[in-house]
């Protein structure tokens, strides 16, 4: 159980389900609805599941800069991976959400972030656990007893002073992570500025998956960074640190290693730019 590949099959995490070292985090979320997610965990989910939130448990409160989805407290987060049992460096994490693991792969960066290396993504989500017939119940499991101190990968991000410093240079490639049409600045659901960082290229999270919710086959998911591969420094943002995750994990099943992630995206950068 050590040692796990960043993503792993539904029959895979069904045979593993009576393992006692197993921990499983449900992370379905809408940012439209924040409730939504919670209450779909209540009315079913993967036998044994705990939930985490977005909003409450994967990020810190919003402030006037640092983007919509500010990284955890260390310490606030390591002490809910204590409740559900996760011992640092010993527990199999498997965490999955039922959007393209748009959520999920944010837990799992901030799990790797903060010093565990065994977690996975569920290939296919909720979806795909569903359409192979899996068990599903609503069981609420116990808090657990667990144990972990946040050893947090300082170099696996860069704030926007940083990035301001970075960003032109020749051997560093800026991708963001949002969809084309927001990268182009022709809608903007969310934040008040649309648009793109300067000199940021566009690889939308949506490419790594199918509209099944399965990930692409690792050849297709090579391709999506084979332009970029040359560059000294990747960096890699999103709207506020979320989505971007998705490219990361692409990036980690096709052995690029070192890509940082700006977590305050475009919320972050653009929250400078409103009424100035």
């Amino acid at each position: 159980m050590s040692n796990l590949h960043s993503i792993i099959s539904s029959e895979w995490l069904n045979s593993q389900l009576p393992n006692s070292n197993l921990i499983i985090i449900d992370c379905r979320f809408r940012l439209g609805d924040p409730d939504w997610g919670y209450q779909q965990y209540l009315n079913s989910h993967i036998p044994g599941a705990y939930y985490l939130d977005l909003d409450k448990d994967l990020s810190s409160p919003v402030k006037n800069h640092g983007g919509r989805h500010p990284l955890p407290d260390p310490f606030v987060f390591a002490a809910k991976l204590e409740e559900i049992g996760i011992v640092q460096g010993e527990t199999c994490v498997i965490v999955y959400d039922d959007l393209r693991f748009a959520f999920a792969a944010r837990l799992w960066w901030l799990l790797r972030y903060f010093g565990h290396e065994n977690v996975a993504v569920l290939d296919g989500g909720w979806q795909g656990w569903q359409r192979q017939g899996h068990t599903v119940d609503n069981v609420i499991p116990p808090a657990k007893s667990g144990r972990f101190v946040p050893q947090p990968h300082h170099d696996w991000i860069i704030d926007i002073e940083a990035l301001k410093q970075r960003k032109d240079k020749s051997d560093v490639v800026l991708i963001d992570s949002r969809d084309s049409d927001r990268y182009r600045g022709e809608r903007e659901p969310i934040d008040p500025i649309a648009g793109h960082i300067q000199g940021a290229v566009n690889s939308p999270w949506k490419l790594v998956s199918t509209e099944e919710f399965g990930l692409l086959p690792e050849e297709e998911q090579r391709a999506l960074w084979s332009d970029f591969q040359g560059s000294e420094e990747m960096i890699v943002y999103c709207g506020s640190g979320v989505t971007a995750c998705v490219n990361l994990l692409s990036m980690e099943l096709v052995g690029i290693k070192g890509a940082k992630l700006y977590p305050g995206g475009w919320s972050d950068w653009c929250s400078y730019l409103v009424n100035t």
